[in-house]
């Protein structure tokens, strides 16, 4: 049972364009739990703000930060900060995260108390790639993602990941938010 003065983190991670931002705003509507913000270098998005959707910030000011864990992906630094996840919990005791699936495995070593790890995948992974095209990424910057390392990494659990993750296929909305809100009763029994 989680009890309301324990901490508990949900990590949510997979690969680009399965979802997960997605997951984490329904999380957050749905079950008021808390975004941790993560820092990024690349610009905002259309829609998107500093200190709402990221820290967005220069390849100076994000190493003024106390990261968990930062990498480049797509060309560009995200990375988890210490401040970040407690301004996080601060706000709530029940906080989500979005993660590449190496930093997954940080928080996991880190704070194996703490964490439930979601990993979003999809059944067809060229869904994947008009997901990206949909939400505004520049045909350059999906090729440059889709032929990266980290990309292909994270279209499977890794190894290490596998005995600790709840896995969802987010093919259809209607089945996720189901699943969703399954594990939300379970983290509260």
């Amino acid at each position: 049972m989680m009890r309301t003065q324990e901490r508990h983190l949900i990590v949510i991670t997979g690969a680009a364009g399965t979802g997960k931002t997605t997951v984490s705003h329904y999380l957050e509507q749905q079950f008021g739990v808390t975004r941790v913000l993560t820092h990024t270098t690349r610009s905002p998005r259309q829609g998107e703000a500093d200190g709402v959707d990221y820290y967005f910030e220069t390849e100076a000011s994000f190493f003024k930060n106390h990261f968990i864990e930062h990498v480049t992906y797509g060309g560009h630094l995200y990375g988890s900060s210490e401040e970040g996840l407690e301004r996080a919990f601060k706000k709530n005791r029940l906080v989500c995260l979005v993660l590449d699936t190496a930093g997954a495995q940080t928080y996991l070593q880190r704070f194996p108390e703490l964490v439930t790890i979601l990993y979003l995948t999809v059944n067809d992974p060229d869904q994947l790639k008009e997901r990206m095209v949909q939400r505004g990424d520049s045909v350059t910057a999906l090729q440059q993602r889709i032929h990266s390392d980290e990309y292909i990494r994270d279209l499977q659990v890794p190894t290490s990941l596998q005995r600790h993750v709840k896995i969802i296929v987010n093919d259809h909305w209607q089945a996720t938010t189901a699943k969703l809100n399954q594990l939300m009763l379970q983290l509260d029994d």
